[in-house]
């Protein structure tokens, strides 16, 4: 069995376990802050194909050497929406000229 490890060396494609301990796909993505040390939770995809689920860090039991192990079943984890990455929203000023507003609109800075 391999040796328990910081969730700071995680890296993408390593195995993840539902709480059976099968494998239920591979890590995609971790979030979280090295420099504080806080842990957000990561994702996780099932297949090439399959979308990216959130696994909050709350769900993470043990982290052990190339592979995590989650505390859902797999029934929970198929259970979980895809996660779709935030979307950054800015606001245009109210009294903006209509040629501001043409090249925030242009530069797609308005979503």
């Amino acid at each position: 069995m391999p040796d328990p490890v910081s969730w700071k060396v995680v890296e993408k494609g390593w195995r993840a376990l539902d709480a059976g301990g099968e494998e239920i796909g591979k890590v995609d993505e971790i979030t979280g802050d090295r420099e504080a040390d806080i842990f957000d939770g990561l994702t996780v995809v099932k297949g090439h194909l399959g979308k990216p689920r959130y696994i909050a860090s709350e769900n993470v039991g043990e982290i052990r050497d190339g592979e995590v192990h989650i505390t859902l079943s797999s029934e929970a984890f198929e259970a979980l929406p895809a996660f779709a990455e935030p979307v950054e929203e800015q606001i245009i000023p109210e009294r903006s000229t209509w040629y501001q507003r043409l090249a925030w609109w242009l530069t797609g800075r308005n979503r």
